[in-house]
């Protein structure tokens, strides 16, 4: 049986742990050579392992256009081109501040990455990319809510659905479709170091959420293959909650 992914060739950002580590699993299983970054060579050198099928760890910084540089440098030297960009690196601040205790330390950190990190993933990859080609960006349902204590973070990621919308305006006559996968409150590691420090807050989740649980990161990455596959090939410019319904209901 012929894989979805066979030949294709994928980047994605921050790909050593939670939604990108299980996103980059699944490409490889569906037949794609994966390449991830990451900042920490040890998480990478786990990650290759765990995802296996031959894929390629470049330790960097998503927030560092050297470092974007040098993966896609790896990426042409090693195939010439490339199929699918998942722009998955980011962050949120674990400790939720109110507008008057922001810095502009957190701004910067935070605009750093989510948003300045991202469109530079996103038009570094262009003179690899061609007609058919995928990029997906990683949203969140923080971008259609004011969640308290998070107004860098609710920002961030309103921007990157913005993005979409223009960017597929500026790359449909390209042929390449640019889509924005939107995650609810999803188990990570992350996300239970967060729920660590706040007993009871699980529960309180779980009531907001209607199918009544976390998201794994599993079922955020099968989502990010349909985008990124023929069987999404009219979809274009939107964004694709995964969140069990917390924003429909």
């Amino acid at each position: 049986m012929s894989k979805r992914f066979e030949g294709k060739i994928v980047a994605i950002t921050g790909g050593s742990e939670g939604i990108g580590l299980a996103t980059a699993r699944r490409f490889a299983e569906e037949g794609a050579t994966v390449y991830i970054t990451g900042r920490r060579q040890d998480a990478l050198d786990e990650a290759i392992r765990s995802i296996g099928h031959g894929a390629s760890a470049i330790q960097g910084d998503a927030s560092n256009l050297d470092d974007l540089d040098r993966l896609y440098a790896r990426i042409e030297a090693d195939h010439g081109r490339l199929d699918v960009v998942f722009a998955n690196a980011g962050l949120a601040d674990p400790t939720p501040k109110p507008l008057g205790e922001v810095t502009p330390e957190n701004f910067d950190r935070a605009f750093g990455l989510n948003v300045r990190g991202l469109f530079f993933t996103a038009q570094k990859a262009l003179p690899l990319l061609s007609s058919g080609g995928s990029i997906i960006l990683n949203g969140s349902v923080a971008g259609s809510k004011g969640f308290p204590g998070q107004s860098l973070y609710n920002a961030t990621k309103a921007a990157v659905r913005s993005f979409a919308r223009s960017w597929t305006a500026d790359l449909a006559p390209r042929g390449i479709r640019v889509n924005v996968v939107a995650p609810g409150g999803t188990d990570t590691q992350l996300m239970r170091t967060y729920l660590d420090t706040r007993p009871g807050f699980t529960e309180v989740l779980d009531q907001m959420i209607p199918l009544g649980r976390l998201g794994k990161p599993d079922e955020i990455a099968n989502v990010v293959l349909f985008l990124a596959s023929a069987e999404s090939s009219y979809v274009a410019g939107v964004e694709l909650f995964v969140d069990g319904g917390s924003i429909a209901v």
